[in-house]
């Protein structure tokens, strides 16, 4: 599939999650998707949905986690540009969802397109219920005129800038520490020099 690449909506200094406040809001949303009846599957959208699927596994006592492979960000990094539609690999990795209740699980929402087009992947597989459940939506990207909560079952947080999770690198290097706060505003580009000693 050919894409081309789409600027992000927001040019506001990104935040950067922590490891805490993400397991505040996983708490949350295994508390609020049990609450509705708990699944019997959790699927993650790799790369970053698979963290908190796992997650929210953990606290549901679901050992049933699938993943599937769906980008639509051309590269890592701050502000990464976007591909004009998301792109799946290896569909197959789902296995036999035929009649399974199932909670589609991903870090961020920002239009919606990738976890639409995967819940419309899931659906095609004979599941019997599926919910969605995302950390964090970033507004700046949302697009429709619904709110999110109208198109996402369960939304952890909102926002209106980029977002920067605990496991993902930072200018292609890993973060040095975690904040104690649940979020913390972060400079773009990343003011701290970096030697070829960091590099290591």
């Amino acid at each position: 599939m050919t894409t081309s690449a789409i600027t992000p909506a927001s040019t506001q200094v990104p935040i950067r999650l922590t490891w805490s406040g993400i397991e505040e809001t996983v708490r949350e949303l295994a508390v609020r998707a049990d609450g509705e009846g708990r699944p019997e599957t959790v699927v993650g959208i790799m790369r970053g949905g698979m963290i908190p699927a796992v997650m929210i596994a953990h606290q549901l006592g679901i050992r049933d986690v699938r993943t599937i492979e769906v980008t639509h960000t051309a590269t890592d990094g701050v502000n990464a540009a976007k591909t004009s539609a998301p792109a799946y690999r290896n569909p197959a990795s789902l296995g036999d969802l035929a009649g399974r209740d199932v909670l589609l699980v991903d870090d961020i929402a920002g239009s919606g397109a990738t976890l639409e087009r995967t819940r419309r992947m899931v659906e095609a597989l004979g599941i019997r219920r599926l919910r969605t459940a995302v950390l964090t939506v970033n507004l700046a990207n949302w697009n429709t005129p619904e709110a999110p909560e109208q198109r996402i079952d369960y939304v952890g947080e909102r926002t209106d800038t980029w977002v920067i999770f605990p496991w993902e690198a930072g200018d292609g290097l890993l973060a040095a520490g975690t904040p104690a706060a649940g979020q913390e505003r972060v400079p773009a580009p990343r003011a701290a020099a970096v030697t070829d000693a960091d590099r290591s």
